[in-house]
């Protein structure tokens, strides 16, 4: 069905869209190619919600070529499906219409129920052919956390985890840094980069005093939009200080809990920080109730998820974690070293929780591995 043309046009236009991984939050990272007799007219990208999306950036950067401003006739590739609603900006669709395309090939359906194939319906009864699914895979890497908030209403969780060869977090007396290299944790910024939210617990903030927010060098992709991730802290009896370093760099934070210190919440308000009561008791329906409303309310795409072994195995065990990053560090801790997850007793085989290799890679001393959690 596809050409080698059409998968070297879908490939750029992917490349394209790769470059707003730090910046369309909580939009989708979208890229566009128009093609005419097998020559590209122009190209376009989304850059930052609110502003144009990748089709109009791309008919726009047409009007400006001067060697030809003429798409009527011409393939439009783009990673996503053409929006069809009102949102903070018009329809693509129309504009597609109007620019007199002769057809358009989008690599994914968008998941969001306002399109979900509404776009492709409208543009094959203006006259203009469709297809879709070109690189569908490729391009839906791009997106995890776009997707799984539309179709699922919760966000993607991307867990990291730095270990010894041995499997171990930290030695016996808690110390842990540092296990992984520093290249490892120049990724793990990157990571944060590219995420909507930062997610730890309570434990976490009181062992390490972690400030987890993006450190890279003004020199970066990142740096042009300089936009740091929200800062999620689960801390049911609001135990953190207002002097504990995630409350006191630059970025929002927020906290769930289910409180009643009115002096605590106040102080902590004082300071900036976001309070959200959770009617849920801990567990699954604590987790499930935290997810969907930084989903629903805060629109967080991606959750990078950085803590300790309990929280960890709760989020694991209630089937929130989709993702493993883990940074295999080639040292061994000993057997009375702390583990990845605390997790109940698993008694038969069938029970495991099984993961799918996705990537291995170096990363200076360390191994990387990217798992995704089967279900």
């Amino acid at each position: 069905m596809w050409t080698a043309s059409d998968y070297h046009h879908m490939s750029r236009a992917l490349q394209l869209a790769r470059r707003g991984l730090y910046s369309t939050d909580p939009n989708p990272r979208v890229g566009c190619v128009i093609v005419k007799d097998d020559v590209v007219l122009s190209e376009g990208w989304h850059q930052k919600a609110g502003q144009s999306h990748a089709e109009i950036e791309a008919l726009n950067n047409t009007k400006q070529n001067q060697t030809s401003d003429n798409v009527s006739g011409a393939t439009c590739y783009v990673t996503l499906e053409p929006c069809v609603h009102h949102g903070r900006t018009p329809p693509c669709t129309d504009s597609l219409i109007n620019a007199g395309i002769k057809k358009v090939i989008a690599a994914v359906i968008d998941p969001n129920p306002l399109v979900a194939g509404k776009g492709l319906q409208q543009l094959n009864e203006a006259g203009i052919e469709t297809a879709s699914g070109l690189m569908e895979a490729e391009v839906a890497e791009l997106n995890p956390g776009f997707t799984m908030r539309m179709q699922h209403g919760r966000p993607f969780v991307r867990c990291k985890l730095a270990m010894s060869l041995d499997g171990k977090t930290a030695l016996h007396n808690g110390e842990s840094k540092w296990i992984s290299s520093p290249e490892s944790r120049m990724d793990v910024q990157k990571l944060r980069a590219r995420s909507s939210a930062i997610m730890t617990g309570i434990g976490t903030v009181i062992a390490d005093d972690p400030s987890m927010n993006v450190r890279l060098s003004e020199s970066s992709e990142w740096a042009k939009c300089g936009r740091q991730p929200l800062r999620v802290v689960l801390d049911s009896e609001l135990e953190i200080s207002p002097e504990a370093k995630i409350l006191n760099v630059s970025g929002d934070v927020i906290i769930f809990h289910q409180s009643n210190d009115k002096n605590r919440k106040e102080q902590l308000e004082n300071i900036g920080a976001e309070l959200v009561t959770v009617e849920e008791a801990r567990g699954s329906a604590f987790l499930k109730q935290v997810l969907n409303y930084l989903a629903t309310e805060k629109e967080i795409n991606e959750i990078l998820l950085e803590t300790g072994s309990t929280l960890a195995g709760e989020m694991l065990q209630a089937g929130f974690i989709d993702e493993l990053i883990i940074y295999i560090a080639p040292a061994l801790f000993g057997q009375d070293a702390k583990s990845l997850f605390q997790l109940p007793m698993i008694e038969d085989m069938s029970d495991r929780i099984s993961l799918d290799i996705a990537d291995v890679r170096s990363i200076g001393k360390d191994i990387r591995i990217k798992a995704t959690v089967n279900r």
